[in-house]
């Protein structure tokens, strides 16, 4: 647990420097520049990953049960993650409603994915896992969301044929990650 924790630790961090401290990460890239900058982030990043990623396995190795989740949890788990796919190609398909309306698709899928895992898990390891990204999640949305009030951000509308691109591919990368990379990278096969 110790890994994973450091790991979250880590990785959260970085990523939670425009909700607690915007200002100061434009005074350092201005100042180191914008490729130091990301370098520093992207180290940090893949970093705080890699221990999430061995400090979960070691954690599932010696699993603590916290409560049984009921099995038609694992159904709206299902559900969500499909909602969380759709979310997530939202965020880079240029031109779809989704994103215009919701304005942050990416943090929303990270919010939906981390919800429905808790829904379906009640051991100790998921529950910090999938706990620490959904609160930061929304800590992250509400700074997202207030950046955009105080800059007057203009979301551009979007057509019906980009936001069906968008669901076609979402419920096409969720089919393929729930039926085989999920039991693949996971080693847990949400369909048998």
């Amino acid at each position: 647990m110790p890994y994973l924790l450091l790991g979250l630790a880590i990785f959260l961090a970085v990523h939670s420097v425009r909700i607690v401290a915007d200002e100061w990460r434009t005074q350092r890239l201005q100042s180191m520049g914008e490729a130091a900058y990301k370098g520093i982030y992207s180290f940090l990043s893949v970093l705080g990953f890699g221990l999430i990623v061995w400090g979960f396995g070691l954690a599932r190795e010696t699993p603590v049960q916290l409560w049984v989740p009921p099995v038609g949890m694992r159904h709206a788990a299902s559900l969500l993650t499909l909602v969380a796919f759709v979310l997530l190609v939202a965020a880079y398909v240029p031109g779809n409603a989704i994103k215009a309306r919701l304005h942050h698709p990416m943090v929303l899928a990270v919010k939906t994915w981390a919800l429905a895992h808790l829904l379906c898990n009640g051991m100790l390891a998921h529950v910090v896992l999938f706990g620490a990204f959904l609160v930061w999640a929304v800590f992250d949305f509400i700074a997202a969301r207030r950046r955009d009030r105080a800059n007057e951000t203009q979301y551009p509308k979007g057509s019906a044929k980009r936001t069906w691109l968008v669901a076609e591919l979402g419920v096409g990368v969720w089919i393929v990650f729930a039926f085989w990379g999920h039991g693949m990278l996971i080693g847990i096969r949400p369909f048998g």
